[in-house]
């Protein structure tokens, strides 16, 4: 699996391991570099970043680890699911600041709305012992995993 980003707007995944990729991203391909070249440069990054929940996957021989950029949010704004035994899902949303008719704004570059990422975790997950801790915007969660069962070989007698 490549550590180095792409310029172009692709995730880092690997087509030859089916748990690189995500189960569902509502939007994928909504925010890629030609649909972005219209909208004004820095707002439509961070809206994009912000909306699509950059979030790094990380696999040790005793978990899963996920980190989530969520600047500005409290643990409150943020849900971890597990759905259907081996999925995680994590949402939340940023709510708009409060507009008051005597305030003039002269930049509006931080986004807002929901945002929702779901990953298809191997059989070896276990889910029922997810944890998730959240620091200075930074999502946590460790999914433990089972350990490995050894394979057993028995040598089996030839007779004639």
């Amino acid at each position: 699996m490549s550590l180095i980003p792409s310029f172009f707007g692709g995730r880092r995944s690997n087509v030859f391991d089916p748990f690189s990729l995500d189960a569902w991203d509502p939007f994928e391909g909504l925010f890629t570099p030609s649909s972005l070249a219209n909208a004004s440069g820095s707002t439509a990054r961070e809206m994009a970043a912000f909306t699509n929940a950059r979030v790094d996957w990380k696999e040790t021989p005793e978990a899963h680890m996920f980190k989530a950029d969520l600047p500005g949010l409290k643990k409150e704004e943020v849900k971890v699911e597990v759905e259907d035994k081996n999925i995680l899902q994590i949402s939340g949303e940023r709510s708009k600041e409060n507009e008051e008719k005597s305030d003039k704004w002269h930049r509006v570059e931080r986004a807002s709305g929901k945002f929702m990422r779901r990953f298809k975790l191997p059989e070896n997950a276990k889910m029922e012992e997810v944890k998730a801790a959240m620091e200075n915007g930074v999502l946590t969660i460790t999914v433990p995993k089972a350990p490995e069962k050894k394979h057993e070989v028995k040598s089996v007698d030839i007779s004639g």
